[in-house]
């Protein structure tokens, strides 16, 4: 029986990239909701909607405590904080790992730097015994300024060099990555750099040493991403429901 992943999703480039390939390999047909339509949540559960197998929050360029300015965030929140409550399969990436921390209890903030560019993450020793074994020494993608407080519960799994806070785990169900192991380095990475373009340009980020660096380590990125996403799917509690 094919289980169902509904992906929260931002912007359009930023979608499950590489990750898409070990999802459906595990047997889910992917639907995306895009949270800044008007009809985020519908009022009505509809079938996309209605406790699937899996949920996943992509990234998106805008702050968890910005709900004034962007009131989506609030339902999007309450939708997290309803799925954590339920010990339900949930996968956050960047915006979609903080807005699980949010919703656990823990809080948001700006880091006071702009963290762009790849670089491996350091493991702590849950890190190690976690599926993010699969990144170890691997370049990833960074590609934040906020960070946040880590729960009440959850297990910190890595830091870099500049942000403390780059990955946790709440038991086997719930993974959330501050960074983007998931960047498809190949064919869609270009639409970041022209989507990202303004952000880019503020922080000074060279533009062409980052797409030269997206083609050296995409590659190796992409297997250790998908052996990494494939161990976690298989660790699930109750993924044969």
């Amino acid at each position: 029986m094919t289980k169902t992943a509904l992906v929260l999703r931002h912007v359009h480039f930023e979608d499950l990239g590489t990750f898409a390939l070990p999802i459906e390999r595990a047997d889910y047909e992917i639907r995306y909701a895009d949270v800044g339509d008007a009809s985020f949540p519908p009022d009505h559960l509809t079938d996309q909607f209605q406790d699937p197998d899996l949920l996943v929050v992509l990234g998106g360029p805008v702050g968890v405590y910005e709900e004034e300015i962007y009131p989506f965030l609030s339902r999007e929140r309450a939708f997290i904080a309803a799925r954590l409550a339920a010990r339900r399969p949930l996968l956050g990436v960047c915006l979609g790992a903080q807005l699980i921390a949010a919703a656990a209890g823990g809080r948001v903030f700006p880091s006071g730097i702009k963290e762009i560019g790849f670089k491996p993450v350091s493991l702590t020793g849950a890190g190690r015994e976690s599926p993010l074994r699969h990144l170890a020494g691997t370049p990833v993608l960074h590609w934040h300024g906020d960070t946040y407080s880590l729960p009440a519960g959850a297990a910190n799994l890595a830091s870099s060099d500049a942000v403390e806070q780059q990955a946790f785990s709440i038991g086997s169900n719930v993974l959330a990555l501050q960074f983007h192991p998931e960047v498809d380095c190949g064919h869609g990475f270009e639409r970041w750099l022209v989507g990202h373009a303004a952000e880019l340009a503020a922080a000074r980020i060279d533009v062409a040493a980052l797409r030269r660096n997206a083609l050296t380590y995409g590659p190796a990125l992409r297997e250790a991403a998908d052996r990494m996403i494939t161990r976690w799917l298989s660790d699930l509690e109750g993924r044969s429901r």
